[in-house]
């Protein structure tokens, strides 16, 4: 690596650092701090990562406050697929990170066994003041590592993050039998990866445009 590329490539991870534009998934009272930390007494945009968005595509670090249920799972793994590369998250609260007080089946024991996480914050719910070390660590993290092409991404065969084949993607496909002993979070048997026009059917079965 030459000067040059060395320079630019601490310029790139600099503006994204300074730049970063969070998807905030609040569930709890988690939200709630993270409103603070948004609001005028503490004033997130200091560190330049004000401008949430609640389009995944537009967003690059994901703050996933408060717990997570089974159901609100495929939510969450869908935004995160989303989002572009690069990407972060930060796993806001005890909840996010290990269920929490909830630990029953219906929760999420940690969102990092879904999805992966760069950052935790601890605490039930943690104050607006540990968020904003969260994002100060994570912009350590970036201007540590990180190329302007992107070329840490060239080794990556596959996609970071859950499989695209959830429960949910699974109904949608038509014509092809989901048996018993199938595992859910991976393609039918017999799926070549595509399918033509008009074999997909909405999430209670019936075709698109059908009324019955």
């Amino acid at each position: 690596m030459t000067q040059a590329d060395a320079l630019l490539n601490w310029a790139a991870n600099w503006s994204r650092s300074n730049s970063l534009w969070p998807m905030p998934f609040a569930t709890a009272c988690c939200g709630i701090e993270l409103m603070a930390t948004a609001a005028s007494k503490h004033d997130i945009a200091r560190f330049g990562a004000e401008v949430m968005r609640f389009s995944p595509r537009q967003c690059d670090l994901l703050i996933v406050a408060g717990r997570v249920v089974m159901k609100m799972l495929p939510v969450l793994q869908r935004i995160w697929l989303q989002m572009p590369e690069p990407k972060w998250c930060i796993s806001m609260g005890a909840c996010a990170c290990t269920g929490g007080v909830f630990d029953t089946y219906a929760v999420v024991q940690g969102v990092d066994r879904f999805i992966p996480v760069d950052v935790y914050v601890p605490g039930c719910p943690p104050r607006p003041e540990q968020l904003i070390a969260a994002v100060m660590d994570m912009q350590k993290k970036i201007k540590a590592t990180g190329t302007l092409m992107g070329r840490e991404f060239k080794g990556e065969t596959t996609a970071r993050g859950p499989n695209p084949f959830d429960l949910d993607e699974l109904k949608r496909l038509r014509g092809l039998p989901i048996l018993p002993d199938q595992n859910l979070t991976s393609p039918p048997r017999g799926y070549s990866g595509e399918l033509p026009m008009g074999q997909f059917s909405d999430m209670s079965g019936r075709k698109e445009g059908s009324r019955g």
